[in-house]
């Protein structure tokens, strides 16, 4: 480990010297330089998490919508948020603006929520409101792909965002049968 030098300021590394190849990169994930991202690729894992958790205690404790909430933690508030909030490293884009990441990652997790919420009250308005935000979050990721250095990639991603817009009706007329006929 190098000493400190006394001209650089506290909690920040020195510059790699030429007989070091890279200084280390703590507490970052490679290629994920905004503060939103990061935030939002750990809350996917968290969720990724949550619903093993969710799916381990729901049988035990007799939770009829549990395998749904499982699912739902794990597929949607997880696995989606970590490809949104790993966007811009798989296709080689440009770095949005913090204020662009922060409105995305506010509509993908206020969405889930409401949807959560909606679901397991069965109270299909809050739903459908969950459902309007997940949809504008995916809009707005989307709108992310256009200057991506890879094309491909960034047809595979946009074809996942469109399953998900096509999953979100769906799922909210199911919500409203379910509420119709408990």
């Amino acid at each position: 480990m190098t000493a400190r030098d006394p001209g650089t300021p506290y909690g920040q590394l020195p510059r790699p010297s030429s007989g070091n190849l890279a200084a280390p990169n703590l507490g970052r994930v490679p290629g994920m330089n905004g503060v939103p991202e990061r935030v939002g690729y750990a809350a996917g894992v968290g969720f990724i998490v949550l619903g093993g958790l969710v799916a381990a205690i729901a049988g035990p404790l007799h939770f009829d919508r549990g395998s749904w909430l499982a699912a739902y933690l794990v597929l949607v508030c997880g696995v989606a948020q970590c490809a949104i909030s790993n966007q811009r490293r798989f296709l080689g884009a440009e770095p949005v603006r913090p204020a662009q990441g922060w409105a995305l990652f506010g509509c993908w997790n206020t969405g889930n929520a409401l949807v959560i919420v909606g679901a397991l009250l069965s109270i299909p308005l809050i739903t459908d409101a969950g459902g309007l935000l997940l949809v504008a979050g995916l809009v707005l990721a989307g709108a992310r792909t256009r200057h991506a250095q890879r094309p491909m990639r960034a047809a595979l991603l946009r074809a996942f965002y469109v399953v998900l817009v096509v999953s979100v009706p769906v799922g909210l007329v199911l919500s409203h049968l379910r509420a119709a006929h408990p």
